[in-house]
């Protein structure tokens, strides 16, 4: 079986207006520029660790901005610094168009390439050539989507660079730099999901990044200010975003498109248990739908539980449906996949169950229609 038979690709294609997807860029633009300002700034920096308010100067490679489809309009579920799938999104596409999927289109591999580019020279000032990058993951192979992370290794050896997927403990690092197999690294591209750098195995590259010896694409500065999920808080609070100095317009932008958020800290649990059926509870540190339970399953052990400092309890949105010629019925996770404030694709998840996954037979990363 080829890598391309092997990677999560539903047949199906899912359906988006082209007035939520307005919609939903005018938010990501507008969250990207609340990013930029300094107000905005001072006001995350004391929820987050030390590291977070560190600007290494450059942005994060392939943003993902998640969205559920409802019959008033999108609605934002969560923000990722590390999105995985874009590449199956695109050979979806491909697919669905009877293209051959094999080699990204010259648009979009110049439109991907660039950010790399663009990534180094902000963090290089334009002095040097990127020459070797490295996609850094946990146990890389054990990964749901490490076929997508070799396509993106032999895309960029393909286009000039020396590419290569490793394991943090696989590299060499400190303060000096990053190397792997001896050779310098200039540019990682990172895939693993301890966001802060905190875990052991991170020391080096924590080292590395602090002294603005390596790219570190994603990297903490960004997720801090977009991805942590503690963000969606703030961005559905009306008197925060008053604060900030939005226009009403912008106001109603984001307390339209993103549920409201508290922090379980932040509210009273008795009323919290009448309403659990509308709401559903996330982890603040954790990804990938793990450890997220909708309210309406959640038992009065587990709910007694649940950490009140570092509870996400938010506004439950269900999915839109899409039907196979069975009539079986697949949820739609649509994510928008973003480098700074510009759209570079969009793909969708279609799954079965109460959280996205990509374990669904049928499943997977679906094309999408605009209408």
């Amino acid at each position: 079986m080829s890598a391309l038979q092997q990677l999560p690709i539903c047949q199906l294609t899912a359906r988006l207006a082209r007035k939520d997807l307005r919609q939903m860029l005018a938010m990501v633009r507008l969250v990207y520029r609340l990013s930029r300002s300094e107000n905005y700034q001072q006001k995350v920096f004391p929820q987050l660790p030390e590291i977070c308010r560190f600007d290494p100067g450059h942005a994060s490679l392939m943003m993902g901005y998640d969205f559920h489809l409802t019959a008033d309009g999108p609605r934002l579920i969560e923000v990722n610094t590390n999105a995985g799938g874009g590449y199956i999104a695109w050979v979806s596409e491909a697919q669905a168009q009877g293209r051959d999927p094999i080699d990204l289109s010259a648009r979009i591999q110049s439109r991907l390439f660039t950010t790399f580019l663009r990534e180094w020279n902000d963090f290089s000032a334009g002095q040097s050539k990127l020459q070797r990058v490295v996609l850094v993951d946990e146990m890389p192979q054990e990964q749901p989507l490490y076929l997508e992370m070799v396509a993106c290794r032999d895309w960029l050896c393909k286009l000039g660079l020396q590419a290569d997927i490793a394991a943090p403990e696989q590299l060499s690092a400190d303060e000096n730099g990053v190397s792997l197999d001896g050779n310098k690294v200039d540019l990682v591209y990172n895939r693993h999901c301890d966001f802060f750098l905190e875990d052991e195995v991170m020391t080096g590259l924590r080292k590395a990044y602090l002294a603005g010896s390596v790219c570190l694409s994603p990297n903490p500065f960004a997720y801090g200010l977009l991805a942590d999920k503690r963000r969606m808080i703030f961005w559905s609070d009306q008197a925060a975003l008053v604060e900030l100095g939005l226009s009403s317009q912008e106001q109603e932008l984001l307390l339209t498109l993103v549920p409201q958020s508290r922090l379980l800290a932040d509210c009273d649990v008795g009323d919290l248990w009448k309403e659990r059926k509308k709401l559903i509870f996330k982890p603040v540190t954790r990804f990938g739908s793990r450890g997220v339970l909708l309210g309406k399953g959640v038992t009065r052990k587990r709910f007694a539980e649940f950490d009140p400092a570092t509870t996400l309890v938010q506004q439950v949105v269900p999915p839109s449906v899409e039907k196979n010629e069975d009539g079986q019925e697949f949820k739609v996770d649509m994510r928008l996949y973003v480098y700074r404030d510009k759209l570079l694709g969009i793909g969708a998840r279609l799954y079965q169950g109460q959280v996205t996954n990509l374990r669904t037979e049928g499943g997977g990363f679906a094309p999408v229609r605009l209408y």
